[in-house]
């Protein structure tokens, strides 16, 4: 579903880089983020999409993650994944307005499924998105044109001498500013001069 974006929020990097794999091999975009404190901080409130978040995490937990959400953007629904599952955190979960509690290891076609069932509940973007010019900082600026030049996330923070994390943050800001619903979208409205 253009327009949706899936935000990973696990601290296992392997459950992040797998899952985001396997939505972009079914065409989806996706933000990953190795805490929900990392989530917070990056969160947009034009944010578009579903977040997928495991429950046991240091610092902030997935179930605390998705109260806040309620209050900071009761549009964007939430999906639990978790090795840890009982019926209190089942509970919670849906208390907090979670759509679904998937329990690791989970069938990756039942997620996708489920993620597919979420961006359907998500309202459709207004006409005319991105089309203006997008306030960008100097730092999302430099991070736009190392993305657009086709660097990576690991490649840019060597470049720029920051954390990989942190360039994670610029690009999910960026996307956040500019409507690009993925890096392609954003080097056609660098291109178009949009941006």
């Amino acid at each position: 579903m253009p327009g949706n974006t899936v935000y990973i929020v696990d601290d296992d990097a392997s459950v992040r880089d797998s899952l985001a794999l396997l939505l972009s091999l079914r065409g989806y975009a996706s933000l990953v983020f190795a805490s929900a404190d990392d989530f917070l901080n990056a969160l947009q409130p034009d944010w578009s999409g579903c977040v997928v978040v495991d429950i046991r995490m240091p610092g902030m937990s997935g179930l605390e993650l998705l109260e806040r959400l309620q209050q900071r953007a009761p549009k964007l629904p939430g999906i639990v994944i978790t090795a840890h599952g009982d019926v209190a955190a089942a509970r919670r979960a849906f208390l907090a307005e979670a759509l679904d509690f998937v329990e690791k290891p989970f069938d990756g076609e039942q997620l996708v499924a489920t993620i597919e069932r979420a961006l359907m509940r998500v309202p459709t973007e207004p006409e005319g998105r991105a089309t203006h010019r997008a306030s960008l900082t100097e730092r999302e600026r430099e991070v736009m044109l190392m993305l657009v030049k086709g660097l990576n996330n690991r490649r840019i923070a060597e470049e720029l001498g920051i954390s990989p994390r942190t360039v994670e943050a610029h690009r999910a800001r960026l996307l956040g500013k500019t409507g690009a619903d993925n890096i392609v979208e954003l080097v056609r409205l660098s291109d178009q001069g949009k941006i």
